[in-house]
């Protein structure tokens, strides 16, 4: 796949969209905190972020050794930007979440974004909207 990108001319004082940063709640209601190195599931599942690509539009991180399955693993999470979907600004697909290295993680299928509602393995992505908790 693609080379990693870290900076982008409209995104250009950080190495992710300020729109993926912050505190979040996807439409299954579970909750999100997500910064340029560390995308927390709470409770208990973290993955430290190795790269962006904003380019592509996906991450690859490392799961960490006390998540609750896929410890010490790697993921790659697809995100994808929504227009006219308030409040909903964007959603995500773990698109791989258990291979074994990151080379393994960034070259396995990636989602579907001209099929939101199935593109993530037969499922939707996870949609979500900014939260404070």
């Amino acid at each position: 796949m693609g080379t990693p990108q870290f900076s982008n001319p409209f995104f250009p004082n950080d190495s992710i969209p300020a729109i993926l940063k912050g505190k979040f709640v996807d439409d299954y209601g579970i909750r999100y905190t997500i910064s340029p190195k560390v995308w927390t599931q709470h409770k208990g599942t973290k993955y430290h972020i190795l790269s962006w690509n904003i380019k592509e539009q996906y991450i690859i991180a490392k799961n960490d050794k006390n998540n609750p399955s896929g410890g010490g693993l790697f993921t790659r999470i697809d995100y994808m930007l929504y227009e006219n979907m308030k409040p909903f600004n964007w959603g995500f697909c773990l698109t791989v979440y258990d291979a074994n290295s990151r080379t393994e993680a960034e070259q396995k299928a990636i989602a579907d974004r001209s099929n939101p509602k199935k593109g993530c393995g037969g499922f939707p992505f996870s949609r979500m909207k900014r939260k404070g908790f």
